[in-house]
């Protein structure tokens, strides 16, 4: 079984003291030190907006009120700004701070707290094969976020079949089959067909093959295109017809970038789908970085992945403590 977390490193035995020999851990892998500095810099418009807050010398409630400017010009909403607020006041109370400075610090955790629950693992495993739906709007980076999730899943060791649904766009067909070529696996696809009939050929066939995922590319839609809504539904239901216990995962891909609009799309494609998880592509240089406060207070759907970047190991594993200190750092 897969699980898609960052792996810390294990805590020694107390009988089992390390030897001056022996090696002292890194705090943080090269490779996701590398990620960080990434992510820190691709926040830093969210990030500065924020932090420029906290450059007085006075705790007081022009602080809070600059504070809370600062929050919904991050679109993190109005819901998620005043619960932050009401949890930093308590938090600077608590700690008898005096400073701006520690006030900053008091935020990131209690941003960390509430994107806490957005914080999953992708597991994969526990069905052979495992069928990930993946959805969104055009543009979103939808085709690019399952050609870079193949690479992780593979990487972690795992066989992967792609399905290519965007039947009607045969730029979208020969985009995945380049990422299928890019990550040496399979992809089933055909021109012009009905995209169900590929999930259900795909699915089929991953099972036929002992694939561990089958991921499904969907056609991308606006939420208010119902007809095209209704059309991942019926990919819903003739994948459960082709693997009774599928889609295990239905995905959908929102550009950090759009802000509200961004949340806007989790709700309407959580109701027709009851989505299980998000990847949030494009947070490198965007200024509304706090929409992910705004969809952990109001659609708390978890977020298995960020992307901050078009290279394949742009994409990385959410972790709600790291995402609110690059927010601030």
């Amino acid at each position: 079984m897969f699980s898609f977390f960052r792996k810390k490193a294990p805590t020694p035995e107390p009988a089992q003291a390390p030897t001056a020999a022996e090696p002292v851990a890194a705090p943080a892998a090269p490779a996701r030190q590398g990620w960080l500095d990434k992510l820190r810099n691709g926040l830093r418009k969210t990030g500065g907006g924020i932090a420029t807050v906290f450059t007085g010398t006075r705790i007081d409630e022009d602080l809070y009120e600059e504070l809370e400017a600062a929050l919904l010009m991050a679109d993190s909403g109005v819901a998620a700004t005043q619960h932050l607020l009401t949890d930093l006041r308590r938090r600077v109370k608590e700690a008898r701070a005096t400073e701006p400075a520690a006030v900053k610090g008091l935020l990131a955790d209690a941003i960390a707290d509430l994107l806490a629950p957005l914080q999953k693992p992708l597991v994969i495993g526990e069905h052979k094969p495992t069928v990930i739906m993946v959805a969104g709007v055009n543009g979103a980076g939808k085709t690019t976020s399952i050609g870079k999730l193949t690479r992780h899943l593979a990487d972690e060791g795992a066989s992967v079949l792609l399905a290519a649904a965007d039947t009607f766009r045969a730029a979208a067909r020969e985009q995945l089959a380049v990422w299928a070529d890019r990550n040496t696996v399979e992809v089933i696809s055909q021109q012009g067909g009905d995209p169900a009939a590929v999930c259900f050929d795909a699915v089929s066939a991953g099972k036929a093959r002992g694939k561990d995922v089958v991921l499904v590319d969907t056609a991308g839609r606006l939420p208010t295109q119902l007809h095209l809504m209704e059309e991942l539904r019926k990919i819903q239901r003739v994948v459960a017809k082709a693997e009774p216990t599928g889609p295990h995962e239905v995905l959908l891909v929102i550009d950090g970038n759009t802000g509200q609009n961004a949340l806007a799309q989790v709700r309407a494609f959580d109701d027709a789908l009851k989505l299980t998880g998000l990847i949030v592509t494009k947070l490198d240089g965007t200024a509304k970085g706090g929409v992910l406060c705004a969809i952990a207070r109001e659609r708390p759907v978890p977020v298995y992945f960020i992307g901050v970047g078009e290279k394949l190991d742009d994409l990385e594993t959410f972790d709600a403590r790291e995402f609110a200190q690059a927010l601030l750092s």
